[in-house]
């Protein structure tokens, strides 16, 4: 019984030896702490602060950019199985930046973000309606979207080819009504002329008119300043096909990849060597940019 009562004693004072010496505060050890350790080592170096938007001297109001950050916690459930790193299933969270495109005063938007590797197409229609069928294909063909700002006029006439374009789920956006130069108009003559091109579009599309490209890129602040007022965004191009002069596809091919940069806002027309030079533009553009509809190019997504 002596025997026991020592045995029992020892198992006893082993079990308060644990108890004392035990960390209140330690965790269970984790099965992967080394790939833990990995994701909190490479968090700082993923880490990318979110960019405002601005209004820069030359290019006005310039789109911000989200941030990212390392979510460590999923990044883990991710690569936990396996227990290795891998760069491939990191998870990132979204930082939004504090000031967006819609907190600035009314300015134009010349092209997007300098750290978007995308551009966009900038389809100013005032005439050309024989060709715009065969832009519509090519685009289809390669599945991208473009904007088309339409005149007023030309949509009066020609509510068919518009409607295609909106079924193609195109952007479009004002043009202005029978090609003006918003430069010389006051406040009241402009709102008029947006206000009666808006009416006539969105009778055809259905759609809010949300961007407006001054005839000829010819403008003033009055003119900004009632776009803004009925809710459009005035949009300009930094990369110009000048297709309206009739050069050849090569020269009009190469005056675009020349000049191609992140944000690009490439403008063009329904001429027959924009039609013809297209599905080249298209492959050239694609080897280093993605080509997307405006409203992608000046999200803030990254």
């Amino acid at each position: 019984m002596g025997r026991i009562i020592q045995i029992l004693a020892a198992v006893v004072l082993v079990i308060i030896f644990f108890v004392i010496t035990a960390d209140p505060d330690s965790q269970p050890v984790s099965k992967h702490p080394s790939l833990q350790d990995k994701i909190l080592e490479k968090e700082k170096d993923y880490y990318q602060a979110p960019e405002n938007a601005y209004i820069d001297k030359v290019w006005k109001k310039t789109p911000g950019l989200y941030g990212k950050k390392v979510n460590v916690e999923k990044s883990f459930q991710n690569m936990k199985k396996e227990g290795e790193f891998d760069e491939k299933k990191l998870v990132f969270d979204e930082i939004p930046p504090s000031t967006s495109l819609k907190d600035l005063s009314p300015a134009p938007i010349y092209k997007g973000h300098g750290k978007k590797k995308a551009v966009s197409f900038l389809i100013n229609v005032s005439w050309g309606e024989e060709y715009i069928p065969d832009i519509l294909q090519t685009l289809n063909k390669f599945n991208i979207k473009a904007n088309f700002f339409i005149d007023g006029a030309f949509a009066q006439k020609h509510k068919q080819l518009v409607s295609m374009i909106a079924e193609d789920d195109h952007i479009i956006g004002s043009h202005g009504y029978n090609h003006p130069d918003f430069s010389h108009l006051n406040s009241s003559t402009s709102e008029e002329n947006l206000t009666k091109t808006n009416e006539i579009l969105q009778a055809i599309t259905d759609d809010e008119i949300e961007y407006f490209a001054p005839p000829s890129g010819s403008f003033s602040d009055v003119t900004v300043q009632t776009a803004d007022k009925l809710g459009m965004e005035t949009v300009l191009w930094s990369v110009d096909t000048i297709d309206w002069k009739n050069p050849t596809e090569e020269v009009l091919t190469h005056r675009v990849t020349s000049k191609l940069h992140n944000g690009a806002t490439i403008l063009m027309h329904p001429t027959e060597v924009t039609s013809n030079s297209l599905d080249e533009l298209i492959t050239q553009i694609d080897k280093d940019y993605k080509i997307v509809h405006f409203s992608q190019l000046i999200s803030e997504k990254r």
